[in-house]
């Protein structure tokens, strides 16, 4: 095997492989003793079909069998010894004629990964907002928990509707006099204020009466998901089948434990928990968001064509699927694709960038994290967890799609404990007001509205 290397700029390699004839025939050689140990064919006993006569029958294929295998063998070969790491799988170009007795001649290209070198994020300063959980916070869930515990009674003496009742009820919607699907329902129940249906609908019961139909006029939202009903009149009508009203719990001890706790100061210090969890997946989500803006601002490495050619396709993918869905977007589409195409190629620079570190500082996902990682997945499901986990059972490469995320956040970890993270209490409401003004500032494609994730990697 002759190996060539050609001129290449960047992160590019290109090479030119010769693998002589004789190699080629060698092989074919391998393959037809092998196969004339077993062989059998009409006229001869299995084992003596003639080496010849075996050449001759499969020879083509044996060939490209042959050639197939040693450009395989070549390109590893050339990779190997040159300490290449590929960005992507090479691509291989046959030069000249192939076929029996002749030379295969072909060109590989491939993007290496690029030499990141020593990384020092000691220097890097970052703010991280804490919020405390206020009382009324609290006081608040724990009166939605108490809300969700109230019992229904059926109202007697019978009384017309009134906003906070429940009605079971049976209706039917129609169009233009014909009846849509998903517009009927028997028995539903529906608590007269929830807001749960389109506008208009549930003040129109307040006064219904058992056994009373009554016929509901509404209009459907110009939003409205079903595109086929979309700002269009209908009439639903109606019969009130039972009221109920709510009989109100107090929030003691008796409705702490009817929720599984010993009482009612350790449900609120359990709600109190879980409120400032949501407060610090929330700041550790803009902690996050700040590290990587660092990271992309400090680290101005070249990164791989391909590997940016192939994320750029995933982004304007959502945006052509955006455009069907009727998304606005901007007009310019030229103007889109560059700024959607830095996007990429910052995306994939934070994502060697967190690999690097990762393999760098022997990070790893554990077995556990991943089970733990499939639990969450099927918790998020329910009524169909026994499904998820036995999807996730029989489907390997399924589960290895949740180590990345897993690898990304405790690479980010590592790097938030050497970076310098200084602490500012807020209000609540200054946390919720700052996370969102990142959101809007996320929504712009010069600030990395595709995805501010970088794409996995580990």
């Amino acid at each position: 095997m002759q190996v060539t290397e050609l001129p290449a700029e960047g992160l590019k390699r290109q090479f030119r492989i010769v693998i002589p004839a004789g190699d080629l025939a060698a092989k074919v050689e391998e393959r037809v003793t092998e196969m004339a140990r077993t062989a059998s064919m009409p006229g001869f006993r299995p084992g003596k079909v003639p080496a010849g006569l075996l050449k001759k029958q499969y020879g083509q294929a044996l060939l490209g069998e042959a050639l197939e295998q040693a450009v395989n063998q070549s390109t590893a070969k050339a990779i190997e010894d040159r300490g290449l790491k590929p960005a992507m799988q090479p691509k291989l170009e046959l030069k000249g004629e192939f076929g029996e007795g002749k030379d295969v001649e072909f060109e590989m290209s491939l993007e290496v990964l690029p030499e990141i070198g020593q990384l020092d994020f000691s220097g890097i300063e970052l703010e991280r907002l804490k919020a405390v959980v206020p009382e009324k916070d609290v006081d608040e869930a724990v009166e939605r928990i108490a809300k969700a515990n109230r019992e229904q009674k059926l109202v007697d003496p019978p009384r017309p509707a009134q906003k906070g009742d429940a009605l079971k009820l049976d209706f039917v919607g129609s169009v233009d006099g014909v009846e849509f699907e998903g517009g009927k329902a028997e028995d539903y129940v529906l608590e007269l204020g929830s807001g749960s249906f389109i506008p208009g609908f549930e003040d129109q019961l307040i006064g219904a009466e058992v056994g009373k139909p009554v016929d509901v006029k509404v209009k459907f939202p110009d939003d409205y998901g079903n595109k086929e009903l979309a700002g269009k009149d209908a009439v639903f009508k109606c019969t009130v089948k039972e009221i109920h009203e709510f009989i109100d719990k107090p929030a003691d001890d008796e409705l702490a434990k009817k929720n599984n706790f010993e009482n009612l100061e350790a449900m609120r210090k359990a709600v109190s928990e879980r409120i400032g969890q949501d407060y610090m997946q929330v700041s550790r989500s803009m902690v996050k968001r700040q590290l990587l803006d660092k990271l992309a601002e400090t680290h101005k490495f070249e990164v791989p064509e391909g590997l940016v050619e192939g994320e750029f396709n995933a982004i304007w993918q959502r945006v052509e699927e955006a455009k069907k869905q009727g998304q606005k977007v901007e007009e310019d589409e030229e103007k889109m694709k560059a700024e959607y195409r830095d996007i990429a190629a910052r995306r994939v620079r934070l994502g060697l960038l967190l690999a690097d570190v990762g393999r760098s500082n022997a990070i790893d996902v554990t077995p556990e994290e991943l089970n733990q990682a499939v639990m969450r997945e099927a918790m998020r499901y329910r009524g169909q967890e026994r499904q998820v986990l036995e999807f996730y059972g029989k489907n390997a490469e399924m589960k290895e799609q949740l180590r990345a995320p897993i690898f990304e956040e405790k690479t980010v970890d590592f790097i938030l404990e050497l970076a310098k993270v200084t602490e500012r209490s807020v209000t609540p409401e200054e946390l919720l007001k700052a996370a969102r003004d990142a959101e809007e500032e996320e929504e712009k494609p010069a600030s990395d509205a595709a995805g501010s994730e970088p794409p996995a990697a580990g």
